[in-house]
């Protein structure tokens, strides 16, 4: 199935069939501008909470709150057609038992109208995928670094170099396969742990500092674009350089209403005239 031919939106199940049959292009969104752009270009569109520190500056994603999410969950929809739309659940609206992921799902579900929902956590949270998706809720995981977890791993830091932590992430992932996810994001882990664990699994992998090896890769927009600011992780690669050509507009706007250059004639209305419309 490939972005350029199907006809109606994608779903969790057509994503879970595309393993080991062709790469899944994700990338993430958060507006429905953005969201009409990438949408002939990908399987499925991440709203990630990543957007609390990609459009408002927060230090981490642990601020972000469902509301906040559930808004521009309904903007990616609005903006595509094609893409299946994956939502991330926020840090505090799942953790604390499955009847709270429900309730937190229901509602990303309803309001959004999008193809599933994606939650961060290993075996610990095994439990909770089964409970959703027994329940009817599409889950796709997320093993390896987990964001909402960097304070207790230690910053931000790549995942499975030593022997204990190869092991845990293995088991993680295995358990949320188990459990019933429809796929797994597996974010900043060593390569040939990403690679062994996306031969081992039925269920698509999506990397992100990962492995090519992996089933389908997810980057952030705005770091492609580099809009990401100077520095960047190492997994990203930059596709465009739009910061320059945005500041170098913002400048040359700001000089020509300073010089009373802008707005010109052809930008303003003319009076009206009697018996005329001109709109």
């Amino acid at each position: 199935m490939s972005a350029e031919t199907t006809s109606r939106r994608r779903t969790s199940r057509d994503i879970r069939l595309m393993k080991n049959k062709t790469p899944i292009v994700v990338l993430t969104a958060y507006t429905a501008p953005m969201a009409k752009l990438l949408d002939p270009h990908v399987d499925a569109l991440l709203v990630g909470d990543s957007l609390g520190m990609v459009l408002y500056g927060m230090d981490s994603t642990l601020a972000v709150g469902l509301d906040m999410m559930i808004a521009h969950g309904q903007a990616v929809m609005r903006g595509s057609r094609q893409a299946c739309v994956i939502i991330d659940l926020p840090f505090g609206s799942y953790q604390e038992s499955p009847e709270q992921a429900f309730r937190s799902c229901a509602r990303v579900m309803a309001e959004t109208g999008a193809g599933g929902v994606k939650l961060e956590g290993g075996a610990e949270m095994a439990a909770t995928i089964r409970f959703l998706s027994e329940r009817g809720v599409p889950v796709m995981g997320h093993v390896g670094l987990k964001p909402q977890s960097v304070h207790t791993l230690g910053g931000f830091r790549a995942q499975g170099r030593s022997t204990r932590e190869a092991d845990q992430v293995t088991a993680d992932a295995l358990q949320v396969a188990a459990a019933g996810a429809f796929a797994m994001v597996i974010e900043g882990t060593v390569e040939t742990l990403a690679r062994s664990i996306s031969a081992t699994l039925e269920i698509p992998t999506i990397g992100i500092g990962a492995s090519p090896a992996c089933d389908g890769q997810v980057l952030v927009t705005e770091d492609i674009l580099g809009l990401g600011g100077a520095l960047a992780p190492k997994f990203v690669k930059r596709y465009a350089q739009l910061a320059d050509p945005i500041e170098c507009a913002a400048k040359n706007y700001a000089a020509e209403v300073r010089a009373r250059i802008f707005p010109g004639p052809e930008h303003c209305y003319a009076p009206h005239i009697a018996g005329r419309s001109d709109g």
